[in-house]
């Protein structure tokens, strides 16, 4: 969907990110996902008469440690207020959130060679949910959400079309869920994106009157919800008619935004401090722990794979796309590494790559299950393919041995027993070839008296490769393969037939 000429959109996002804490932001009732209505809300987050709100901790550490990986300033005193407006599924009649001192000021989040910079990033509690299907025309409240901590993230509006706001969100996405901060999920709500969207003819400096898209749960949907009101704005200009600041919502089934509410500016909230609350004081000790506690970022540990692997960047995209997937990959090549083969210290980066985008992964798709809970482990992966390389069986038997060893669970391992994991897992795995009869062929005496019948049994094709056809090498190779039964190794026959045709 193109924009007209001589337009420009203007886009700012704000996106309320679940914190991943056992319980929410200010009372002891549990975030799990799934349980039957009004089953997790507790007399804080009802607002009860006689309730006092007692802040989660581990929401301010995740809140902290955001701050730090987008480069931030992480407030040491922040306040928190009410935002005080009516909704049903609202039941304080407010909400308590942060104004005029936010948690983290600042920071950043790079796409492609664009830097979006961000206002700020905010506690808060979510609110309700309604629920407008099977109440025979009346709206039901579910309260199980209220009070959950959320974590607002607020861009700069310096995006300009609806594929770069795209790409921001799914940045935004990836490093929440890489920090372990936000599960991520945005089917369960977990990650919701508002867009605030306005346009102006290409060239003006003033801002146009913005209209706000609330709720979008999907990459696509949040595409389609800019092109198509940013289009409506357009078309409603041109016919002389001003745009009116609202809240809208986007209905993918008719490809359209309708209006639910008139934008609300700050003075309509009536935000004042939390009487029941005092102020956020954050110690250069907790903000210390958590830059402790930072995984590496995404980009740090692809630059440093480049450095020291020289993998494609394909490979270096795919293998960071997730922090699961990257970990496995290094626990993989650390237990190869630790194998002490010197002479292949250079092949393991790519074979380990190849696997971990490949089998692995086709495995995980094949039963719906992310990498961390892929039934091959690390370790006898590096099993597998050490019995690989150093021939005892092929590649392709390689590739059959995995689909077996799926069902063998392997737990996780301390970095001290690795080595003795490791020989575990040879022996596991030598039992098995060894039980179905797939150990490649590799002896000398045996391959040399195969190799001799083959030639003996084929005159016409020994004949034809010595006057330079050298398909019928290959012809050759696949007469000892068949009397061995599949397992001899491919390279050693080849050398074998060239050595005793050519001596």
């Amino acid at each position: 969907m193109l924009i007209p000429q001589g337009w420009e959109l203007v886009i700012g996002l704000e996106t309320h990110v679940q914190l991943q804490t056992r319980s929410k932001i200010f009372s002891g009732a549990s975030t799990a996902f799934g349980a039957e209505p009004n089953r997790q809300a507790c007399a804080v987050d009802l607002g009860l008469p006689g309730v006092l709100p007692v802040l989660n901790r581990e929401a301010v550490a995740l809140a902290i440690r955001f701050g730090l990986a987008v480069g931030g300033q992480i407030a040491q005193r922040s306040i928190f207020a009410r935002k005080n407006y009516f909704y049903p599924d609202l039941p304080k009649g407010y909400q308590i959130s942060q104004y005029e001192i936010p948690v983290v000021s600042g920071g950043s989040i790079d796409i492609g060679d664009m830097r979006v910079e961000l206002t700020r990033a905010h506690l808060e509690e979510d609110a309700g949910k309604s629920l407008h299907e099977d109440y025979a025309g009346f709206t039901g409240i579910d309260l199980n959400r209220a009070g959950t901590p959320l974590l607002e993230i607020v861009s700069e509006p310096q995006m300009r079309s609806a594929a770069q706001a795209v790409a921001y969100a799914k940045q935004l996405h990836a490093l929440v869920v890489w920090l372990g901060i936000c599960d991520g999920n945005m089917q369960e709500g977990s990650f919701r994106v508002d867009a605030n969207v306005s346009v102006r003819r290409l060239g003006d400096v003033k801002l146009g009157t913005r209209c706000e898209i609330k709720n979008l749960n999907s990459f696509r949907f949040l595409e389609q919800a800019i092109q198509v009101e940013a289009l409506r704005q357009i078309d409603a200009l041109q016919d002389g008619v001003a745009i009116t600041q609202q809240t809208r919502l986007y209905d993918p089934d008719a490809n359209e935004t309708r209006a639910m509410r008139s934008k609300e500016d700050a003075h309509d909230y009536r935000y004042f401090p939390d009487p029941d609350l005092p102020p956020l004081v954050i110690s250069e000790a907790l903000i210390q722990a958590q830059r402790e506690a930072m995984p590496e970022l995404a980009g740090a540990m692809r630059a440093r794979w480049q450095q020291a692997y020289s993998l494609s960047d394909y490979d270096l995209q795919s293998l960071s796309a997730s922090r699961a997937t990257a970990n496995y990959f290094e626990a993989l090549l650390a237990v190869l590494q630790l194998h002490g083969d010197t002479s292949k210290a250079q092949q393991w980066p790519k074979l380990c790559a190849n696997w971990v985008l490949g089998e692995v992964a086709a495995a995980c798709n094949r039963h719906a299950c992310s990498i961390d809970a892929a039934e091959v482990s690390p370790v006898l992966l590096a099993a597998l393919l050490i019995r690989s390389e150093d021939g005892s069986i092929s590649a392709k038997t390689a590739r059959t041995l995995f689909v077996s060893l799926w069902d063998e669970a392997a737990d996780a391992t301390p970095a001290d027993a690795l080595l003795d994991e490791l020989n575990a897992a040879l022996k596991k795995l030598d039992r098995l070839i060894d039980a179905q009869g797939l150990r490649q062929l590799n002896d000398d005496a045996a391959l040399t008296a195969i190799v001799d019948q083959v030639l003996a049994a084929n005159p016409k094709s020994v004949a034809e490769f010595l006057s330079g056809k050298d398909k019928a090498l290959n012809a050759l190779v696949g007469q000892v393969m068949k009397a061995s039964a599949g397992k001899a190794n491919p390279g050693q026959v080849n050398q074998l037939l060239r050595a005793r045709v050519q001596p």
